[in-house]
């Protein structure tokens, strides 16, 4: 193998890791756009680490053998899609040739032995467009590389998409893969919580102020500990994520949540003084009071 054919074997190379590096950033960044959008958080606010973005498409294209199936089927309806966009540019394309060619050798024909200046200009023209047609092979194949890439772009977009809203309603439900937790924290800057020492009484309110919806705090006051002694409606914290110095905590949907149901999720900024995390993957034995 002579040095040249090496050359060009790893350009090639590089040239598809980098398509694939890109094409997996994208599934990453889509994946979790819908799976954050679900719990309403803004995913360009959650400042995670680029490299996470290329590690988490791998479970969308061969996370179980669901995914695997999913991932071939779209693909091979996105290569049919392909073949059959590109025939029908070839069809276009060669039509517009030929009719093009047509026209341009009759201005051609009728201009070749005028003398006054507009038959000269028309025939210039005619015979540099003429000569123009033939980058027509080099803009096709520019056309054939953006049609290749935008459907292989809309397969994995919807393909990240579902499997991140199919994730993220697990997730907030009763099979949930996200642990049970205890978050315990100063009082001082925790509007609400149950006091340790007393579970049934209420945070003082004193010195806290509200915009917006009193309804959705009143909803949450009084129900922030689980409770699964109401097996229809259990009420389960789980942990969604720790990022950028915020702790997102939500209430986990119950059995009989409805399709369209999105879960209640609570936002805390760390305390400088200090919390306490308790992670589990499943609740714990004891009953609440």
């Amino acid at each position: 193998m002579t040095p040249n054919q090496e050359t060009n074997i790893l350009g090639k190379f590089t040239s598809v890791l980098g398509l694939l590096g890109a094409a997996l950033f994208f599934a990453g960044w889509i994946y979790r756009w819908s799976y954050f959008y679900f719990f309403q958080l803004e995913l360009n606010t959650l400042d995670l680490p680029a490299q996470s973005f290329i590690i988490v498409p791998l479970q969308i294209f061969l996370g179980d053998n669901w995914a695997i199936f999913k991932s071939a089927i779209a693909f091979f309806v996105a290569a049919i899609a392909i073949q059959a966009t590109l025939w029908l540019i070839k069809i276009v394309t060669d039509t517009v040739v030929s009719i093009n060619q047509s026209l341009l050798t009759r201005i051609i024909s009728a201009t070749q032995h005028k003398r006054s200046w507009i038959a000269k200009q028309l025939k210039s023209l005619a015979e540099f467009s003429s000569g123009q047609l033939h980058s027509v092979e080099f803009l096709r194949s520019l056309v054939n590389e953006i049609v290749i890439v935008s459907w292989v772009l809309i397969a994995i977009f919807w393909l990240a998409r579902w499997q991140g809203i199919a994730d993220a309603r697990r997730d907030a439900g009763q099979n949930s893969t996200l642990p049970v937790v205890a978050l315990i924290t100063p009082e001082e800057k925790f509007a609400v919580g149950r006091k340790l020492d007393d579970i049934f009484a209420d945070p003082p309110l004193k010195g806290y102020r509200i915009i917006g919806d009193r309804g959705l705090f009143e909803d949450l006051q009084g129900r922030e500990d689980n409770d699964i002694s109401n097996s229809k409606q259990p009420r389960v914290w789980r942990l969604l994520l720790e990022r950028g110095g915020w702790i997102y905590l939500f209430r986990a949907l119950s059995p009989n949540a409805k399709s369209n149901e999105i879960p209640f999720v609570l936002a805390i900024q760390q305390s400088d003084k200090g919390h306490i995390i308790i992670r589990s993957p499943e609740l714990s034995k004891t009953n609440s009071p």
